[in-house]
């Protein structure tokens, strides 16, 4: 079984950097970010549009919105990388593209505010300076959850999802399929970001951490780690090296 939470020590060859950049790594980078982006965008248009609840259609939905849901968290990763310029390096205007259209797409945020919040967390992580921290709860789960929700989600936020579904409504969607399979898949997507790339990485307590980037890693193999949050929950890796694009994580326990 997966050791959950504990502050597993990094191998040897991660304490040396490895090289910002690799051969190849834009291309790579923007070759998984369109396979995501293109799996996201077919299944969202099936399950809002095309999706019927009749025979195996009912079984089919959670295994849909299992997908989604993974897939959303993708689409957060790769504007993730984009705001450390690891999806496109040396591409600033790119990668700025790129992230947008992600998190406008995951549920109608700016990149531009996303980018200053996840740089001055990374300036000050687990600590009151850090904007996706919770001060007066640094162990308790739900609070530091919805304090983490507020702080992304806003008026502005709200108003874009409305005229969004005010479109999808016009243009034929059924307001089930909706809640289905862009809602649900959105509210559950940004639990997992923040339970496996955020709660476990930087609450207080035992285990304690390593260094002063207040973070740990959770000792879960490749697969489980992909599939958990694309790698970001190996966090104090990341922080190490957040140049690194999450694809790359990997390999910091592997060389």
């Amino acid at each position: 079984m997966p050791r959950d939470s504990t502050a597993l020590p990094l191998a040897p060859a991660a304490r040396f950097r490895p090289p910002a950049i690799i051969p190849g790594q834009a291309a790579i980078g923007l070759s998984l970010a369109a396979l995501i982006l293109s799996l996201w965008l077919g299944l969202h248009v099936h399950g809002v549009y095309f999706h019927r609840w009749q025979g195996w259609g009912w079984a089919l939905a959670p295994v849909l919105v299992a997908v989604q849901t993974w897939l959303s968290v993708g689409l957060f990763i790769i504007a993730h990388d984009a705001i450390h310029g690891s999806l496109a390096p040396g591409w600033r205007g790119l990668n700025k593209a790129m992230g947008q259209l992600c998190v406008g797409l995951y549920a109608g945020f700016r990149y531009r505010r996303l980018a200053s919040s996840h740089h001055r967390h990374h300036a000050a992580s687990g600590t009151e300076g850090d904007p996706d921290f919770h001060p007066g709860a640094p162990r308790r789960l739900w609070p530091w959850f919805f304090r983490f929700f507020l702080t992304y989600f806003g008026w502005a936020e709200l108003a874009v999802l409305t005229l969004w579904v005010a479109g999808a409504l016009m243009l034929g969607a059924a307001l089930p399929n909706l809640l289905v399979f862009w809602a649900l898949p959105a509210l559950l997507s940004a639990f997992q970001l923040f339970f496996f790339g955020t709660w476990l990485p930087h609450r207080h307590g035992e285990p304690g951490f390593e260094d002063s980037h207040n973070a740990r890693s959770n000792g879960f193999g490749p697969l489980l780690s992909l599939l958990t949050c694309f790698h970001f929950g190996r966090h104090h890796e990341h922080h190490l090296y957040p140049e690194l694009p999450w694809w790359r994580l990997p390999d910091l326990q592997s060389r």
